[in-house]
């Protein structure tokens, strides 16, 4: 019986990096990781692999029952690949409270895994761009940590109109949950759940669970239909009396007027945002994209303090935002941002017989002047050694014989333009670097 091929492909959700993919990795990270450091922030890691109990502290119940990868280590510890990161940079804090530096300014680039159904702009493998401010108290954080983000997205060539900054703060819908509404812990609980998922769900449904979750005191003083009211709202200007007087109604407005101050006009109140975790405690912001063939949120974040206090220490403030690969390289592509990267490699070197040993001496300068270099070792006609080049996308292929090593000139040709040229290496090296800066 004939045995099984095993799959090629890689397991549901994961992927598979190619040189071309993985160099359109290196250079999103590498934007990532430049804005970040123009601000200030610094990288860090964690493991890959934390206690299970780290993501039960104060998280997102759907994503600790149905989403991790959890199972028993040979300790018998029960452990879970991270889904996130801020409970790892929570811990990281708390575990040094008394001797860091305070603001702090982090960021990373973790991958995470969820085993959730692999979608457009979800996957099960990704990475995360993090980026957190510790120790601040004001709102000069959070404005600070959506400039970052709307930082980001400039970086790439986006312009405000493709994107819109959606606000709104989980202080003042507690305020309206509990006090306007008179709802207990578990009916709010279930109306954050039911309104952060109001766009996928019918109106008229959403209205009927909206009421089935309340109690009958809440439905006797009209508690749904005030709650379906407010709902409607665009502005912070038509708020009710009843709540417009809530403080966290002005410091909004504080916030949006602070970031027009450098240019970001493109944010807007949102009172369905919800933000699916636990532990955020006031402003929350999602990013979405405004093309119509990707309206989606593509990351978020918020405020929250209480975090680094559950693990026995004293609080302290946080603000930060997560940014996935997946949905912001889905962004790039439909606004057609996508860079046109080329092979890392400069030049390809074909041998006209057997130059391997006579060209080390060549090769060790042109690596020695920062030339990125590979060599065709495989002694094939010169025809196939120039399509090897073009089909690796290289633009520049030398030809060594033995007549160029005596000689010192080479004959080098751009596969691009076809032009050719016989040129002393130092004069090579040159042309080589002077492309780079086209």
């Amino acid at each position: 019986m004939r045995e099984k091929n095993m799959n090629t492909q890689p397991y549901k959700g994961s992927r598979d990096f190619y040189p071309e993919d993985k160099r359109l990795q290196k250079w999103l990270f590498a934007k990532w990781a430049e804005v970040c450091e123009k601000f200030g922030y610094e990288q860090y890691d964690a493991p890959m692999l934390e206690e299970t109990a780290l993501y039960q502290l104060k998280g997102s119940d759907e994503i600790l029952s149905e989403q991790t990868y959890t199972f028993i280590d040979r300790g018998d510890r029960s452990v879970t690949m991270r889904t996130e990161m801020t409970p790892s940079v929570s811990r990281m804090v708390a575990q040094k409270r008394q001797e860091l530096a305070y603001p702090l300014r982090w960021y990373s680039i973790p991958e995470l895994w969820r085993y959730e159904r692999p979608q457009r702009g979800r996957l099960r493998q990704f990475w995360q761009l993090n980026v957190d401010i510790f120790g601040v108290q004001g709102q000069y954080a959070e404005h600070e940590i959506i400039s970052v983000a709307d930082a980001i997205m400039q970086s790439v060539g986006a312009k405000r109109s493709m994107y819109q900054i959606k606000l709104n703060s989980r202080l003042f819908i507690d305020f309206v949950l509990k006090d306007y509404l008179g709802l207990d812990e578990v009916e709010s609980a279930t109306i954050r759940r039911l309104v952060d998922k109001m766009a996928k769900i019918d109106p008229a449904a959403f209205a009927a669970s909206i009421e089935a979750s309340m109690s009958p005191t809440a439905r006797d003083n009209g508690a749904p239909a005030k709650l379906l009211d407010l709902l409607q709202l665009k502005s912070l200007d038509d708020m009710p009396a009843d709540v417009a007087g809530h403080p966290s109604i002005a410091e909004l407005k504080q916030l949006m007027a602070l970031l027009k101050t450098n240019g970001i006009t493109n944010t807007v109140f949102d009172i369905s945002l919800m933000r699916g975790f636990d532990y955020y405690t006031d402003i929350v912001f999602e990013v979405f994209d405004t093309n119509p063939d990707n309206n989606r949120s593509m990351f978020g974040g918020g405020r929250y303090d209480g975090l680094v206090g559950l693990f026995g220490v004293d609080p302290v403030p946080t603000v930060g935002f997560g940014m996935g690969d997946v949905t912001f390289v889905n962004f790039l592509e439909v606004h057609g941002l996508m860079p046109a990267l080329e092979s890392e490699t400069e030049l390809y070197m074909a041998f006209i017989g057997d130059m391997y040993s006579s060209v080390q001496p060549v090769l060790a300068e042109l690596r020695e002047e920062g030339v990125t270099v590979a060599v065709d070792t495989t002694g094939r006609k010169l025809d196939k050694q120039i399509k090897t080049a073009e089909k690796k996308g290289i633009e520049f292929v030398v030809f060594v014989g033995e007549q160029e090593i005596q000689t010192g000139q080479f004959r080098i040709k751009n596969l691009k333009s076809g032009e050719e040229q016989t040129l002393s290496l130092a004069r090579l090296i040159t042309v080589v670097k002077d492309r780079r800066k086209k």
